[in-house]
């Protein structure tokens, strides 16, 4: 079927909350390239929204999946369990930096691993309440957006929320909230709404990710160590789109040398296949009873094969310094941008997980979401996907693969250019 016949489909079908706002359908893809229904070629600097760190259908992972079909696809693990599903644990307690020793649940998405995480927390602690941050991203079930620091259009239109979840802010220097700032905020949380008597945990992204990719400074996070550990609260980093290599590290708290007490990831942890992890201390994972934690199709055997042929890529593939490498590409380009377009602002990366917003004004750091979106559009016509995000929706976002090769990035960059130089002309002043 064609682009045309499966828009009709789609319109006749699909919930309007769920559809896709895009007219094209993927019909194949490989590495950083996406053909449509059409047979149009696309390039993708999305990456599934950072799902796809290794790119489209590695080889490796393709095989791993393949293998396992042949052997076994579904017994649900808490009837009968299977090798998958262990070595995948054994792997992620070796190379997750939480405190101590640390032990491992499997779920299907980021949003199942968060909620999985504060209930660990809750049965760890004895406490309920849960404190998260503006901007914040963690999921799209009732707790999760609960959680989220933006309300629209993640909890719009649904009723109440859960309660117990409190708010701090996040430091973003660029639009006026300093890490003292944020402290302090966190600080006044704790004295005037979430008693540290009733507060399982603290719960933040090391890089916000749907909140416009600014990364948190090493001593925030420390301090929110320390924070925790006065108050006998746990401490829980959504890796969620930040790990698996995006920022130049596994997972991008690693840059700041601080040991959370749980972990949870999901995204390129399995390049494309639905999984996600809570990874923690033994002590607080062990905290719950029997049964207690799972579901029907949490840690898949097929999962499982793609994400330890992932791990097995990072450790042949050297991801890791190609993340890096990519960051520094950007980076150089973002710094030309500016120099060129007034509407472009705040370059900003760590290793791959880079950014840029678009503004009105650049003294004054004045979103202009509308400039995001029709750049957006534009790229979309000229074959390249590209994401915007932000609390302001202004940021465009790169989150193409680590593995893309130099003259498809550069393409890809090139197209963002010329589309600035469509919509807003270049500098008028040097």
């Amino acid at each position: 079927m064609n682009n045309a016949q499966l828009n009709e489909l789609k319109q006749r079908y699909v919930a309007n909350g769920a559809a896709s706002p895009a007219t094209q359908f993927a019909d194949r893809a490989e590495n950083a390239l996406v053909w449509d229904a059409d047979g149009n070629r696309i390039i993708d600097f999305a990456g599934g929204i950072g799902v796809l760190n290794i790119g489209h259908r590695h080889p490796k992972v393709v095989e791993a999946v393949k293998a396992q079909l042949d052997r076994v696809m579904h017994t649900c693990q808490t009837v009968m369990p299977y090798e998958g599903y262990v070595k995948v644990a054994a792997k992620l307690s070796q190379i997750t930096p939480v405190r101590g020793h640390a032990k491992v649940m499997l779920a299907n998405s980021g949003a199942e691993a968060l909620e999985n995480a504060v209930k660990i927390a809750r049965a760890a602690t004895g406490k309920n309440n849960v404190i998260c941050f503006d901007g914040g991203y963690h999921g799209r079930t009732f707790m999760t957006m609960a959680m989220n620091g933006k309300v629209a259009p993640y909890a719009t239109d649904f009723g109440s929320m859960p309660g117990n979840v409190f708010r701090a802010p996040y430091p973003v220097p660029y639009h006026g909230v300093s890490e003292d700032e944020a402290l302090r905020g966190l600080k006044m949380a704790i004295k005037t709404d979430a008693n540290p008597r009733d507060t399982a945990a603290i719960v933040l992204e090391p890089v916000l990710g749907e909140g416009g990719f600014y990364p948190a400074p090493a001593s925030f996070l420390k301090a929110i160590r320390e924070i925790c550990d006065e108050h006998g609260m746990l401490m829980i980093i959504d890796e969620v789109q930040s790990g698996f290599g995006r920022t130049g590290k596994m997972f991008a708290i690693e840059h700041s040398g601080v040991e959370p007490d749980i972990i949870t990831m999901a995204k390129s942890m399995a390049d494309g296949m639905p999984i996600s992890a809570v990874v923690g201390t033994d002590r607080h994972m062990d905290a719950s009873g029997p049964n207690s934690l799972g579901g029907t199709y949490t840690g898949s055997p097929v999962s499982c094969a793609a994400t330890l042929a992932v791990l097995e890529v990072f450790e042949q593939e050297n991801i890791l310094e190609k993340s890096q490498a990519l960051g520094d590409k950007l980076a150089k380009r973002f710094g030309q941008w500016q120099q060129e377009f007034d509407c472009v602002d705040n370059g900003r990366n760590l290793g791959a997980m880079a950014a840029i917003d678009l503004v009105s004004d650049r003294a004054h750091h004045t979103p202009d979401a509308d400039l995001a979106g029709a750049l957006c559009k534009k790229a979309r016509e000229k074959g390249l996907i590209l994401l915007s995000c932000g609390l302001y929706g202004n940021t465009i976002r790169f989150l193409m693969p680590v593995t893309i090769e130099d003259d498809i990035l550069e393409e890809g960059l090139d197209i963002v250019e010329t589309s600035l130089k469509e919509l807003v002309g270049t500098k008028a002043t040097a």
